[in-house]
């Protein structure tokens, strides 16, 4: 199975991100892919909430996701759109997943459940739960004949997602994503092996990378990573397509040899107070 992954470095206008996905899904098709992954935040990356809120459409209307739709069904093409931000009618912006079939066709959706409110120190603190509402279910789409668990970014630092996914009978984890360069140093490449080690699942990672046009910078490095946690493909700083091939059966040969998901046991806490 031959997989197409994005590596962007989105940024403030949807039109202009647009036209760098539309061309993706075209390439990707015609390098053979059956299925291309792209980041999170596809459609619009913009720390800037005022500007950003001038941007951001409803699922129904949005130009991004329509424009994708399209190109799927012009293409033949599974796509597995990492996010799009999306406005709401309860107020509340939705971070949201979206797998789009070879004939163009929604066939799954997903929102993102851990939502990064944290104090980072002085006046840098972070609530997205301010501008976002947080989903509450695993969902597991079906694409280029394997089941693929879906998940966004700060996800990724909660493992029990990830078992649900593998017990649900997810083959491929996908956590694309917009890491920051120093969380990316230290943390991006162990979280992803991890994931991929303890699920016996194939990681997919499209991530966006670079100097930003809203000033952030994000660490990139999208990851393709085996059920053995062997790297397959890093795509370090590049913004472009990169392709990995996979073969499914490795994931019940490793699950076989060291069947970590059968052994999982309830556990009582016993501790005392």
């Amino acid at each position: 199975m031959k997989i197409a992954v994005l590596q962007m470095n989105g940024g403030i206008d949807p039109a202009a991100n647009t036209r760098q996905i539309v061309a993706a899904v075209a390439d990707a098709a015609a390098q053979g892919a059956q299925i291309l992954f792209t980041p999170e935040m596809s459609n619009l990356l913009d720390q800037d909430r005022r500007r950003a809120a001038n941007a951001i459409a409803d699922e129904r209307s949005d130009p991004v996701l329509a424009a994708l739709c399209a190109a799927a069904k012009a293409h033949g093409i599974y796509v597995q759109v990492g996010s799009l931000a999306l406005s709401h009618a309860d107020g509340k912006n939705r971070n949201r997943a979206f797998m789009i079939d070879r004939g163009g066709n929604i066939t799954a959706r997903y929102d993102k459940i851990h939502l990064f409110d944290a104090e980072l120190g002085g006046d840098d603190n972070w609530r997205e739960s301010n501008i976002y509402a947080g989903g509450d279910c695993a969902v597991i789409a079906k694409g280029a004949g394997a089941k693929i668990g879906l998940s966004i970014c700060y996800d990724i630092r909660f493992p029990r997602l990830y078992q649900m996914l593998a017990h649900g009978g997810a083959e491929i984890l996908s956590i694309p994503a917009a890491f920051t360069v120093p969380t990316g140093q230290a943390h991006w490449h162990v979280l992803l092996r991890a994931r991929a080690i303890e699920s016996s699942c194939f990681v997919v990672a499209a991530a966006q990378s670079g100097s930003h046009q809203d000033g952030r910078s994000t660490y990139g490095h999208s990851l393709v990573v085996d059920p053995w946690g062997k790297v397959l493909l890093d795509m370090e700083n590049t913004i472009d397509l990169g392709f990995a091939e996979i073969d499914l059966a490795d994931i019940g040969n490793i699950r076989r040899k060291l069947p970590s998901l059968a052994n999982v046991r309830e556990i009582r806490n016993c501790t005392s107070s």
